[in-house]
């Protein structure tokens, strides 16, 4: 997550956000209507997700991990490279990669909505999402090295699928009751960082 304060975030009020167990996060997420794009409404469901996302030092945020049932998601990342990303993207498809051309990358990986423990999973090292910005233009997004992990991570969470679905079965326990251990400290550090002024 980048560590300037973004304009969206700014604006945007920290909601709560959801965890392991809850249903939500288990279900694929309706498209965002036709309707919505445009709207004050979706303008500020996106600030709130960057504020959210900001105060849980978050790359990226899905809607259904503030549970909001849209095919959304927004990230705020640092690449390999140092190059920082900013954006949104609703109703996302990410593109399927030529299995020959694939290039798998074993890294750790985490989730908001998993509290604490991180786990070595192996992802693409390219992806490509296409979808829609807020206001209903045609957006397609390109990232290597963890970008690519993130815009696949987040457009998993829309298919209700959690990283932790990816792991073997000791793997998942593991990861499991580490977030036992860990959660409190994280909600604590997440808490102070939203009393922050400014956030």
């Amino acid at each position: 997550m980048g560590e300037e304060l973004r304009p969206e975030a700014g604006r945007g009020a920290v909601r709560r956000i959801t965890e392991v167990g809850e249903e939500i996060l288990r279900r694929r997420c309706a498209p965002v209507p036709d309707a919505r794009f445009g709207t004050a409404e979706l303008a500020r469901l996106v600030d709130d997700m960057f504020a959210t996302n900001h105060v849980a030092h978050g790359a990226g945020l899905a809607a259904n991990q503030i549970d909001v049932d849209l095919q959304l998601f927004v990230w705020d990342i640092e690449d390999d490279w140092g190059v920082r990303h900013v954006g949104h993207i609703a109703n996302p498809v990410l593109d399927e990669e030529p299995l020959a051309g694939r290039r798998l990358v074993e890294e750790l990986e985490g989730c908001l909505s998993v509290p604490g423990p991180y786990k070595a999973l192996a992802r693409a090292d390219h992806a490509v999402v296409r979808g829609r910005d807020k206001d209903g233009r045609e957006l397609v997004v390109e990232g290597r090295g963890y970008f690519a992990r993130c815009l696949q991570h987040e457009t998993d969470h829309l298919h209700g699928r959690l990283y932790l679905d990816r792991l073997g079965k000791r793997e998942r326990r593991d990861a499991l009751r580490e977030m036992t251990e860990l959660r409190d400290g994280v909600l604590a550090r997440r808490a102070a960082t939203a009393a922050r002024p400014g956030k």
